[in-house]
Protein backbone atom coordinates (compact mmCIF):
# COMPACT_ATOMS: atom_id res chain seq x y z
CA UNK A 1 0.00 0.00 0.00
CA UNK A 2 1.24 3.19 -0.98
CA UNK A 3 0.52 6.72 1.31
CA UNK A 4 1.16 9.72 0.60
CA UNK A 5 2.43 10.95 3.83
CA UNK A 6 4.31 13.81 2.89
CA UNK A 7 1.07 15.51 1.45
CA UNK A 8 -0.93 14.62 5.21
CA UNK A 9 1.85 16.48 6.71
CA UNK A 10 1.75 19.62 4.58
CA UNK A 11 -2.20 19.29 4.83
CA UNK A 12 -1.68 19.46 8.62
CA UNK A 13 1.13 21.68 8.99
CA UNK A 14 -0.94 23.94 6.80
CA UNK A 15 -3.97 23.90 8.94
CA UNK A 16 -2.25 24.53 11.65
CA UNK A 17 0.16 27.52 10.89
CA UNK A 18 -2.14 29.15 8.01
CA UNK A 19 -5.39 28.35 9.02
CA UNK A 20 -5.96 27.53 13.18
CA UNK A 21 -3.25 29.79 14.95
CA UNK A 22 -3.91 32.71 13.02
CA UNK A 23 -7.99 32.80 14.34
CA UNK A 24 -6.55 32.74 17.55
CA UNK A 25 -3.76 34.80 17.48
CA UNK A 26 -5.86 37.56 15.54
CA UNK A 27 -9.22 37.41 17.53
CA UNK A 28 -8.50 35.80 21.37
CA UNK A 29 -6.31 38.35 22.73
CA UNK A 30 -7.48 40.67 25.75
CA UNK A 31 -4.39 43.16 25.46
CA UNK A 32 -6.08 45.27 28.27
CA UNK A 33 -6.57 42.92 30.98
CA UNK A 34 -4.34 40.19 29.79
CA UNK A 35 -5.23 36.68 29.17
CA UNK A 36 -7.67 35.90 26.42
CA UNK A 37 -11.02 35.69 24.58
CA UNK A 38 -12.10 32.59 24.12
CA UNK A 39 -16.17 33.32 23.87
CA UNK A 40 -15.33 33.41 19.66
CA UNK A 41 -18.49 33.38 17.29
CA UNK A 42 -17.76 31.77 13.65
CA UNK A 43 -15.79 35.07 12.67
CA UNK A 44 -13.90 35.27 15.56
CA UNK A 45 -16.55 38.10 17.30
CA UNK A 46 -16.18 38.53 21.11
CA UNK A 47 -19.71 37.07 22.36
CA UNK A 48 -19.03 36.96 26.01
CA UNK A 49 -15.57 38.33 28.15
CA UNK A 50 -15.70 35.66 30.77
CA UNK A 51 -12.07 33.86 31.19
CA UNK A 52 -12.44 29.86 32.02
CA UNK A 53 -9.09 28.49 33.67
CA UNK A 54 -9.23 25.22 31.41
CA UNK A 55 -9.10 27.76 28.40
CA UNK A 56 -6.65 30.32 29.88
CA UNK A 57 -3.85 28.01 30.65
CA UNK A 58 -4.42 25.44 27.57
CA UNK A 59 -3.59 28.44 24.98
CA UNK A 60 -0.42 29.61 27.56
CA UNK A 61 0.14 25.81 26.85
CA UNK A 62 0.03 25.61 23.16
CA UNK A 63 1.60 28.93 22.32
CA UNK A 64 4.59 27.79 24.68
CA UNK A 65 4.82 24.30 23.16
CA UNK A 66 5.19 25.88 19.60
CA UNK A 67 7.99 27.91 20.75
CA UNK A 68 9.32 24.69 22.37
CA UNK A 69 8.60 22.29 19.40
CA UNK A 70 8.37 24.30 16.49
CA UNK A 71 10.64 27.66 16.61
CA UNK A 72 11.14 30.16 19.43
CA UNK A 73 8.46 33.27 17.36
CA UNK A 74 8.85 36.17 19.51
CA UNK A 75 4.56 36.90 18.53
CA UNK A 76 4.31 33.23 20.31
CA UNK A 77 5.87 34.07 23.23
CA UNK A 78 4.32 36.97 23.66
CA UNK A 79 0.95 35.88 23.02
CA UNK A 80 1.49 32.57 26.11
CA UNK A 81 2.77 35.65 28.42
CA UNK A 82 0.06 37.51 28.00
CA UNK A 83 -1.75 34.82 29.39
CA UNK A 84 0.38 33.50 31.75
CA UNK A 85 1.12 36.52 33.70
CA UNK A 86 -2.97 37.14 33.79
CA UNK A 87 -2.97 33.53 35.68
CA UNK A 88 -0.01 33.90 37.53
CA UNK A 89 -2.08 37.51 38.87
CA UNK A 90 -5.32 36.09 39.43
CA UNK A 91 -5.83 32.61 38.63
CA UNK A 92 -5.32 30.85 42.70
CA UNK A 93 -7.19 31.31 45.40
CA UNK A 94 -4.85 32.25 49.06
CA UNK A 95 -3.73 28.49 49.15
CA UNK A 96 -2.86 28.15 45.66
CA UNK A 97 -6.02 26.15 44.69
CA UNK A 98 -6.65 27.38 40.58
CA UNK A 99 -10.20 28.82 40.42
CA UNK A 100 -12.73 27.35 37.36
CA UNK A 101 -13.79 30.85 36.51
CA UNK A 102 -12.98 34.46 36.44
CA UNK A 103 -14.37 37.98 35.28
CA UNK A 104 -12.59 39.70 32.34
CA UNK A 105 -10.27 41.51 34.71
CA UNK A 106 -9.75 38.88 37.06
CA UNK A 107 -12.19 38.70 39.66
CA UNK A 108 -12.85 34.91 40.93
CA UNK A 109 -16.30 33.84 39.68
CA UNK A 110 -16.52 29.96 40.14
CA UNK A 111 -14.56 28.35 43.21
CA UNK A 112 -11.29 26.18 43.12
CA UNK A 113 -13.68 23.07 42.98
CA UNK A 114 -12.17 21.15 40.25
CA UNK A 115 -8.97 19.61 39.92
CA UNK A 116 -8.54 19.87 36.21
CA UNK A 117 -7.78 23.79 36.52
CA UNK A 118 -4.70 22.37 38.87
CA UNK A 119 -3.47 20.07 36.07
CA UNK A 120 -3.75 22.54 33.06
CA UNK A 121 -2.09 25.43 35.06
CA UNK A 122 0.95 22.78 35.57
CA UNK A 123 0.90 22.06 32.08
CA UNK A 124 0.57 25.44 30.95
CA UNK A 125 3.63 26.49 32.91
CA UNK A 126 6.02 24.06 32.67
CA UNK A 127 5.86 24.55 29.03
CA UNK A 128 6.12 28.45 29.40
CA UNK A 129 8.61 27.99 31.64
CA UNK A 130 10.50 26.31 28.95
CA UNK A 131 9.95 29.04 26.84
CA UNK A 132 10.64 31.85 28.62
CA UNK A 133 13.43 30.65 31.25
CA UNK A 134 11.06 32.16 33.79
CA UNK A 135 12.15 30.83 37.27
CA UNK A 136 8.88 31.96 38.29
CA UNK A 137 6.73 29.98 36.70
CA UNK A 138 9.11 27.10 37.51
CA UNK A 139 7.72 27.14 40.43
CA UNK A 140 3.75 27.92 39.79
CA UNK A 141 4.17 24.38 37.30
CA UNK A 142 5.67 22.58 40.56
CA UNK A 143 3.07 24.34 43.01
CA UNK A 144 0.33 22.90 40.82
CA UNK A 145 1.55 19.70 39.94
CA UNK A 146 2.25 19.04 43.69
CA UNK A 147 -1.50 20.23 44.45
CA UNK A 148 -2.84 17.50 41.74
CA UNK A 149 -0.86 14.96 43.64
CA UNK A 150 -2.20 15.71 46.91
CA UNK A 151 -5.78 15.99 45.82
CA UNK A 152 -6.08 13.29 43.32
CA UNK A 153 -7.88 10.69 45.41
CA UNK A 154 -10.24 13.34 46.34
CA UNK A 155 -10.14 15.81 43.36
CA UNK A 156 -13.29 17.83 44.38
CA UNK A 157 -12.69 17.89 48.16
CA UNK A 158 -15.08 20.16 50.38
CA UNK A 159 -17.02 20.29 46.58
CA UNK A 160 -18.25 17.36 45.71
CA UNK A 161 -21.69 16.48 45.18
CA UNK A 162 -21.66 13.04 46.08
CA UNK A 163 -22.37 11.77 50.43
CA UNK A 164 -19.11 9.82 51.45
CA UNK A 165 -19.18 5.72 51.29
CA UNK A 166 -22.73 4.57 49.93
CA UNK A 167 -21.63 4.35 46.42
CA UNK A 168 -17.60 5.07 46.15
CA UNK A 169 -16.44 5.33 42.19
CA UNK A 170 -12.92 6.72 40.88
CA UNK A 171 -13.13 8.15 37.33
CA UNK A 172 -10.94 7.62 34.48
CA UNK A 173 -10.21 11.34 33.54
CA UNK A 174 -7.79 11.48 36.65
CA UNK A 175 -5.24 9.28 36.09
CA UNK A 176 -5.46 9.41 32.11
CA UNK A 177 -4.81 13.36 32.86
CA UNK A 178 -1.86 12.51 35.35
CA UNK A 179 -0.36 10.40 33.01
CA UNK A 180 -0.02 13.25 30.31
CA UNK A 181 0.53 15.79 32.73
CA UNK A 182 3.53 14.20 34.38
CA UNK A 183 5.30 13.46 30.47
CA UNK A 184 4.56 16.89 29.97
CA UNK A 185 6.53 17.83 33.25
CA UNK A 186 9.47 15.48 32.49
CA UNK A 187 12.21 18.63 32.52
CA UNK A 188 11.27 19.74 35.81
CA UNK A 189 10.61 16.33 37.81
CA UNK A 190 13.35 14.02 39.74
CA UNK A 191 13.44 10.86 37.56
CA UNK A 192 12.21 8.76 40.23
CA UNK A 193 8.95 10.66 40.63
CA UNK A 194 8.64 10.79 36.60
CA UNK A 195 8.94 6.51 36.17
CA UNK A 196 6.58 6.12 39.61
CA UNK A 197 3.69 8.10 38.31
CA UNK A 198 3.89 7.13 34.87
CA UNK A 199 3.91 3.28 35.97
CA UNK A 200 0.94 3.93 38.65
CA UNK A 201 -1.08 5.97 36.38
CA UNK A 202 -0.41 3.25 33.62
CA UNK A 203 -1.26 0.18 35.06
CA UNK A 204 -4.38 1.64 37.02
CA UNK A 205 -5.69 3.10 33.06
CA UNK A 206 -4.98 -0.23 31.42
CA UNK A 207 -6.39 -2.65 34.58
CA UNK A 208 -8.68 -0.71 36.63
CA UNK A 209 -10.48 0.94 33.51
CA UNK A 210 -10.05 -1.07 31.06
CA UNK A 211 -13.19 -4.06 31.02
CA UNK A 212 -10.48 -6.61 29.94
CA UNK A 213 -13.42 -9.17 28.07
CA UNK A 214 -14.84 -6.13 26.34
CA UNK A 215 -11.82 -4.42 25.45
CA UNK A 216 -13.48 -1.13 26.41
CA UNK A 217 -12.29 2.04 28.76
CA UNK A 218 -15.06 3.09 31.42
CA UNK A 219 -15.29 6.61 32.92
CA UNK A 220 -16.17 5.37 36.16
CA UNK A 221 -15.37 2.16 38.41
CA UNK A 222 -15.41 1.14 42.16
CA UNK A 223 -12.44 1.85 43.76
CA UNK A 224 -11.00 -2.16 43.32
CA UNK A 225 -11.99 -1.59 39.21
CA UNK A 226 -15.40 -3.38 39.46
CA UNK A 227 -18.29 -2.51 37.90
CA UNK A 228 -21.12 -1.14 39.27
CA UNK A 229 -24.64 -1.01 37.59
CA UNK A 230 -25.95 2.45 37.62
CA UNK A 231 -25.37 5.71 35.42
CA UNK A 232 -21.79 6.73 36.30
CA UNK A 233 -20.85 3.41 36.50
CA UNK A 234 -22.09 2.71 32.75
CA UNK A 235 -20.82 5.25 31.28
CA UNK A 236 -18.57 5.25 27.98
CA UNK A 237 -17.11 8.39 26.56
CA UNK A 238 -15.65 7.15 23.74
CA UNK A 239 -13.18 9.80 23.14
CA UNK A 240 -12.01 10.24 26.62
CA UNK A 241 -11.09 6.32 26.47
CA UNK A 242 -9.47 7.06 22.77
CA UNK A 243 -7.66 10.38 24.20
CA UNK A 244 -5.97 8.32 26.91
CA UNK A 245 -4.59 5.54 24.88
CA UNK A 246 -2.46 7.78 23.18
CA UNK A 247 -1.55 8.91 26.15
CA UNK A 248 -0.45 5.10 26.97
CA UNK A 249 1.30 4.89 23.68
CA UNK A 250 3.32 7.85 24.28
CA UNK A 251 4.31 6.64 27.41
CA UNK A 252 4.98 3.10 26.24
CA UNK A 253 6.61 4.00 23.00
CA UNK A 254 9.83 5.89 25.89
CA UNK A 255 10.69 2.13 26.87
CA UNK A 256 9.87 0.24 23.60
CA UNK A 257 7.27 -1.32 25.45
CA UNK A 258 5.51 -3.19 22.05
CA UNK A 259 3.12 -5.31 23.85
CA UNK A 260 1.42 -2.00 25.94
CA UNK A 261 1.08 0.16 22.24
CA UNK A 262 -0.45 -2.96 21.11
CA UNK A 263 -2.98 -3.25 23.99
CA UNK A 264 -3.76 0.45 23.80
CA UNK A 265 -4.12 0.08 19.80
CA UNK A 266 -6.62 -2.68 20.35
CA UNK A 267 -8.91 -0.56 23.00
CA UNK A 268 -8.84 2.48 20.42
CA UNK A 269 -10.18 -0.35 17.65
CA UNK A 270 -12.43 -1.55 19.85
CA UNK A 271 -13.97 1.62 20.85
CA UNK A 272 -14.25 3.05 17.37
CA UNK A 273 -16.33 -0.17 16.87
CA UNK A 274 -18.59 -0.03 19.57
CA UNK A 275 -18.84 4.07 19.23
CA UNK A 276 -19.04 4.73 15.10
CA UNK A 277 -22.11 5.75 14.44
CA UNK A 278 -23.61 3.43 11.25
CA UNK A 279 -26.38 5.95 10.08
CA UNK A 280 -24.20 9.31 10.05
CA UNK A 281 -21.01 8.36 10.54
CA UNK A 282 -18.95 10.27 13.19
CA UNK A 283 -18.41 8.84 16.84
CA UNK A 284 -21.40 9.34 19.84
CA UNK A 285 -20.29 11.89 22.55
CA UNK A 286 -21.45 9.37 25.07
CA UNK A 287 -23.10 5.94 25.01
CA UNK A 288 -24.22 2.88 27.74
CA UNK A 289 -22.13 0.62 28.24
CA UNK A 290 -25.12 -1.90 28.21
CA UNK A 291 -27.06 -0.31 25.61
CA UNK A 292 -29.37 1.88 27.87
CA UNK A 293 -30.66 5.55 27.32
CA UNK A 294 -27.56 7.49 28.60
CA UNK A 295 -28.19 10.17 31.53
CA UNK A 296 -26.21 12.72 29.21
CA UNK A 297 -29.31 14.49 26.73
CA UNK A 298 -26.37 15.52 24.36
CA UNK A 299 -25.23 11.84 23.95
CA UNK A 300 -25.67 11.97 20.29
CA UNK A 301 -23.66 15.00 19.17
CA UNK A 302 -20.85 14.82 17.45
CA UNK A 303 -18.00 17.23 19.16
CA UNK A 304 -14.23 18.34 17.47
CA UNK A 305 -12.39 16.82 19.93
CA UNK A 306 -13.93 13.41 20.23
CA UNK A 307 -13.08 13.56 15.97
CA UNK A 308 -9.62 14.90 16.41
CA UNK A 309 -7.99 12.97 19.50
CA UNK A 310 -9.24 9.45 17.49
CA UNK A 311 -7.07 10.82 14.22
CA UNK A 312 -3.66 11.85 16.90
CA UNK A 313 -4.30 7.94 18.10
CA UNK A 314 -4.72 6.65 14.53
CA UNK A 315 -1.99 7.76 12.88
CA UNK A 316 0.32 7.41 16.04
CA UNK A 317 -1.10 4.16 16.31
CA UNK A 318 -0.15 3.20 12.57
CA UNK A 319 2.84 4.98 13.05
CA UNK A 320 3.95 2.77 15.84
CA UNK A 321 2.49 -0.97 14.26
CA UNK A 322 1.43 -0.37 11.19
CA UNK A 323 -1.50 -2.00 11.83
CA UNK A 324 -3.83 -1.86 8.81
CA UNK A 325 -6.65 -1.56 10.68
CA UNK A 326 -5.43 1.68 12.11
CA UNK A 327 -5.33 3.07 8.66
CA UNK A 328 -8.67 1.86 7.14
CA UNK A 329 -9.89 3.21 10.21
CA UNK A 330 -7.40 6.80 10.15
CA UNK A 331 -9.35 7.43 6.53
CA UNK A 332 -12.77 6.86 7.42
CA UNK A 333 -12.33 9.55 10.74
CA UNK A 334 -9.88 11.67 8.46
CA UNK A 335 -12.79 12.12 5.64
CA UNK A 336 -15.32 12.58 8.42
CA UNK A 337 -13.58 15.17 10.67
CA UNK A 338 -12.26 17.60 7.47
CA UNK A 339 -15.38 17.38 5.84
CA UNK A 340 -17.40 18.45 9.22
CA UNK A 341 -15.55 20.54 11.31
CA UNK A 342 -13.28 22.18 9.63
CA UNK A 343 -14.48 25.29 8.32
CA UNK A 344 -12.09 27.18 5.36
CA UNK A 345 -14.25 30.00 5.15
CA UNK A 346 -13.27 31.71 8.53
CA UNK A 347 -10.88 29.04 10.08
CA UNK A 348 -10.88 27.30 13.32
CA UNK A 349 -13.17 23.92 13.20
CA UNK A 350 -16.73 23.90 14.53
CA UNK A 351 -16.92 22.08 17.96
CA UNK A 352 -21.15 20.97 18.37
CA UNK A 353 -22.41 18.97 15.04
CA UNK A 354 -25.45 17.60 15.69
CA UNK A 355 -25.90 13.60 14.83
CA UNK A 356 -26.58 14.09 11.59
CA UNK A 357 -22.90 16.24 11.09
CA UNK A 358 -24.71 19.38 10.75
CA UNK A 359 -23.37 22.89 12.67
CA UNK A 360 -25.80 23.01 15.86
CA UNK A 361 -23.93 26.25 17.82
CA UNK A 362 -22.02 28.45 15.28
CA UNK A 363 -19.02 29.28 17.65
CA UNK A 364 -15.17 28.41 17.44
CA UNK A 365 -15.15 29.24 21.32
CA UNK A 366 -16.60 28.98 24.13
CA UNK A 367 -16.24 27.67 27.92
CA UNK A 368 -15.23 24.15 27.05
CA UNK A 369 -13.45 25.01 23.53
CA UNK A 370 -10.69 26.72 23.53
CA UNK A 371 -7.25 26.99 21.49
CA UNK A 372 -6.27 23.41 22.45
CA UNK A 373 -7.45 20.16 21.15
CA UNK A 374 -7.65 21.46 17.55
CA UNK A 375 -4.08 23.01 17.44
CA UNK A 376 -2.70 19.99 19.46
CA UNK A 377 -4.15 17.61 16.55
CA UNK A 378 -3.06 19.20 13.87
CA UNK A 379 0.92 19.57 15.24
CA UNK A 380 0.45 15.88 16.49
CA UNK A 381 -0.46 14.46 13.08
CA UNK A 382 1.85 16.57 10.99
CA UNK A 383 4.67 14.76 13.24
CA UNK A 384 3.60 11.48 12.90
CA UNK A 385 3.07 12.23 9.47
CA UNK A 386 6.28 13.55 8.72
CA UNK A 387 8.10 10.63 10.66
CA UNK A 388 5.84 8.11 8.79
CA UNK A 389 7.07 10.01 5.04
CA UNK A 390 10.72 10.46 6.41
CA UNK A 391 10.90 6.30 7.40
CA UNK A 392 9.35 5.57 4.01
Amino acid sequence: MEYDFKALAELYKNALLNDVLPFWEQHSLDLEQGGYFTCLNRQGQVYDTDKFIWLQNRQVWTFSMLCNQLEKRENWLNIASNGAKFLAQHGRDDEGNWYFALTREGQPLVQPYNIFSDCFAAMAFSQYALASGEEWAKDVAMQAYNNVLRRKDNPKGKYTKTYPGTRPMKALAVPMILANLTLEMEWLLPSETLESVLATTVQEVMNDFLDQKRGLMYENVAPDGSHINCFEARLLNPGHGIEAMWFIMDIARRKNDLQTIDQAVDVVLNILNFAWDEEYGGLYYFMDANGHPPQQLEWDQKLWWVHLESLVALAMGYRLTKRAACWEWYEKMHDYAWKHFADPEYGEWFGYLNRRGEVLLNLKGGKWKGCFHVPRALYLCWQQFAALSSDS
